[in-house]
């Protein structure tokens, strides 16, 4: 079972009433959020093609899964040994992942009070608090793993969820002080039918430094809606690495704030698609002052019938003059009968700025591959090696901890 690209969203959307009623009642800490999103999903229909955001995405494999909460963890998978100083968490939606554990100098869970102010602000801030998946997880997410980084500290953290037979809603919020630093390795696994819903708010203070690498590998029958929300104030950076393979459905949005400008935001992302499968990249990126900085390289691989959509939408209004902003779509087809849709989207009002964005789409080389073969690799070797090349772009952006659960020879499968 896939993603039919022909199937029509009405078909998702009438078992949408049903479903919510059948939700357990809103309880524990986000028990108000769960609430305003339930009645905001009451009111709001699915996603549709008619809407210029979903014109590729067909939401309809929803209908198909298993969407009942999680009400236990699903096993961990072998994983390579944590490296000394990296604390690894299992997120699991049901439990509290840092019971029993001494957190590391410098990284602090938030207070209820500062919960209350901070979750939800980033959302808002990049325009996407009441978007559909941000909906749903805020109908479902029970838990949220809410933590500080302090002033000067250093921190590398690691976080870890396997999706089971059902909807499994990951929330995250994260607030970097001034001049501190975190990276941070995410790892999201699905080996069966079922729907992973993330929602990660970042907020970086003056100075701040997040690099954060996030693995999404799935299963045909399986998921994953994500949205990334990202504050950045004047001399922080931002390094994003997203890749996902394997997924019947993925959608990821990462949005981006440079509040005052004068940061500096880094984004890379690598999809993979085969078969049946939809991969799907909608970036925002919004300068709100002077001289900030933007790098952006999306990758994608497509190929049985499977299709890729990127749209990358960077505003630059009159106040962020002397912006420097570059993003570049780089797309691979290995099959005519699957598809690419990729939407570089600039939009410029300052006049002062040095802004670029461009798209390709191509197959692989048939000079490249005379050129292997004739070195004695044969075909099939020198079809590998050039995709390895491809994503191998993306892949050494990741930090070490996300770039050792992603293997190169899984990715390779999936870009057969």
């Amino acid at each position: 079972m896939g993603a039919s690209l022909a199937a029509p969203a009405g078909r998702a959307s009438a078992w949408l009433t049903p479903w919510l009623a059948q939700l357990p009642p809103p309880a524990g800490e986000l028990a108000a959020v769960q609430q305003r999103g339930r009645r905001a999903l009451a009111e709001q229909p699915l996603p549709s093609a008619r809407e210029e955001a979903w014109r590729f995405t067909d939401l309809s494999l929803l209908a198909q899964l298993p969407l009942q909460l999680a009400s236990s963890a699903a096993p961990l998978p072998t994983l390579p040994p944590a490296e000394p100083d990296v604390l690894r968490l299992h997120l699991d939606g049901c439990g509290d992942p840092l019971a029993g554990l001494d957190l590391p100098d410098g990284l602090q869970p938030l207070s209820a009070a500062e919960l209350a102010q901070g979750l939800g602000h980033t959302l808002a801030a990049t325009g996407c608090e009441h978007h559909w998946p941000v909906e749903l997880n805020h109908a479902t997410a029970g838990r949220v793993l809410a933590l500080r980084v302090a002033s000067r500290a250093r921190v590398r953290l690691e976080l870890v969820s396997t999706q089971p037979a059902a909807l499994l809603p990951l929330r995250v919020l994260l607030v970097l002080e001034e001049k501190a630093q975190l990276e941070l390795s995410q790892v999201l696994l699905a080996q069966q039918a079922g729907l992973t819903s993330l929602v990660l708010e970042a907020h970086l203070a003056r100075s701040a430094r997040l690099e954060h690498g996030l693995v999404a590998l799935g299963h045909p029958d399986a998921a994953l809606l994500g949205q990334i929300a990202l504050e950045q104030e004047p001399e922080s950076a931002v390094a994003l690495t997203s890749v996902s393979a394997g997924w019947g459905l993925a959608r990821l949005e990462p949005r981006l704030l440079q509040v005052d400008g004068q940061a500096q935001s880094t984004l890379r992302g690598l999809q993979l698609v085969d078969d049946h499968q939809i991969a799907d990249t909608h970036s925002h990126v919004q300068f709100g002052g002077p001289e900030g900085q933007l790098d952006q390289l999306h990758k994608a691989v497509a190929a049985g019938q499977g299709r890729s959509v990127f749209n990358g939408a960077v505003r630059v209004p009159r106040a962020a003059q002397r912006t420097n902003a570059a993003q570049l779509s780089r797309n691979l087809l290995l099959s005519d009968r699957a598809r690419i849709d990729t939407k570089p989207e600039l939009e410029i009002v300052a006049d002062d700025v040095k802004c670029a964005h461009g798209a390709t789409v191509s197959s692989l080389q048939t000079d490249e591959l005379f050129y292997l073969q004739s070195r004695g690799i044969d075909a099939d070797q020198a079809a590998g090696l050039l995709k390895r090349a491809f994503c191998e772009e993306v892949l050494r952006q990741l930090p070490t901890p996300a770039r050792s659960s992603c293997p190169l020879e899984r990715l390779l499968l999936e870009a057969r």
